[in-house]
């Protein structure tokens, strides 16, 4: 069978740039032909709390992390924090969401809820993504803007949670140093208190921690306390009287408006009588800002 001239000087054309194609691809080292989805272009992973990358620098470390949320947590103790008296999960995420570190306070996966963690998770991811280097909103703080008619409706359903870095790896992995979720960002967006925004000393925004496995209310008295004793709780700002981010019991029947409203645009429901009394005394027991 014949073919047109031209095609064949086309079909030499191609063989020959295919050809030079193959040998410069083959003549490329094996890191540069294969870039790992969770890595950047210079191999460093995109949080890495055990890179040498500085993104997690400021952050407390598993143990450090371990040590204080044991520390705050006196698990089958109803009075010390209100709530259940249940063992936590706690989950540090950097400023651009990726988690740093993931901690528990039992020795064992089934002391506290497993379902806590991916909560503690979005917890943080949240508290985070709405708080600003002037002004600290926490998970608390969202949730009477996110009811039905209020200006934050449905907050809840953006930032969707990857279903698949929560429940990837081996569960017995699930809160210590090589949890699965450490250098990823799972996202997710809760909407009732326990996460809060982290500040360093010099007043800066360098990410949030979540904390999950009990009440609510007590997701926020525990994740206060364990950031105060961190000294990350230089909040500059807030939407309380004292001017932080602290939960808000404001929430009343208002028959002007035929159900129930907030006095601040900001209120919580209550949990347990302990729980509430603490929060509400932290600014004087716990308060935010520079220590003395």
């Amino acid at each position: 069978m014949m073919f047109p001239r031209t095609a064949v000087k086309r079909a030499s054309w191609q063989g020959k740039v295919t050809t030079g194609f193959l040998s410069l691809l083959l003549a490329l080292p094996v890191a540069a032909q294969q870039q790992p989805d969770n890595q950047s272009q210079t191999g460093v992973k995109d949080a890495g709390a055990g890179s040498t990358s500085s993104k997690c620098e400021g952050l407390p470390e598993h143990g450090r992390l371990t040590k204080v949320l044991r520390d705050v947590v006196e698990p089958k103790d109803k009075d010390a924090n209100g709530g259940l008296g249940n063992h936590m999960w706690a989950v540090v995420v950097n400023r651009a969401g990726v988690v740093c570190t993931v901690s528990r306070s039992g020795e064992k996966l089934g002391d506290q809820w497993p379902g806590s963690r991916g909560i503690a998770a979005a917890k943080a991811f949240t508290a985070n993504g709405f708080s600003l280097p002037g002004f600290a909103l926490s998970t608390a703080n969202v949730f009477w803007p996110s009811q039905p008619q209020n200006s934050l409706y449905a907050l809840e359903a953006g930032n969707p949670v990857e279903p698949d870095l929560i429940y990837r790896g081996q569960a017995a992995n699930w809160g210590t140093v090589n949890d699965p979720l450490v250098g990823e960002r799972a996202g997710g967006t809760i909407v009732f208190a326990g996460g809060l925004a982290l500040y360093n000393p010099d007043g800066e925004l360098v990410g949030a921690v979540g904390l999950s496995g009990d009440q609510s209310c007590t997701d926020h008295v525990i994740a206060w306390k364990l950031r105060h004793r961190l000294n990350l709780d230089n909040v500059p700002k807030g939407v309380t009287k004292a001017g932080n981010d602290n939960i808000i019991y404001d929430i009343h029947h208002d028959p002007s408006v035929g159900g129930m409203s907030s006095t601040s645009g900001y209120g919580h429901p209550t949990c347990s009588p302990g729980a509430t009394r603490i929060a509400q005394n932290f600014d004087e027991t716990h308060p935010t800002g520079p220590k003395e």
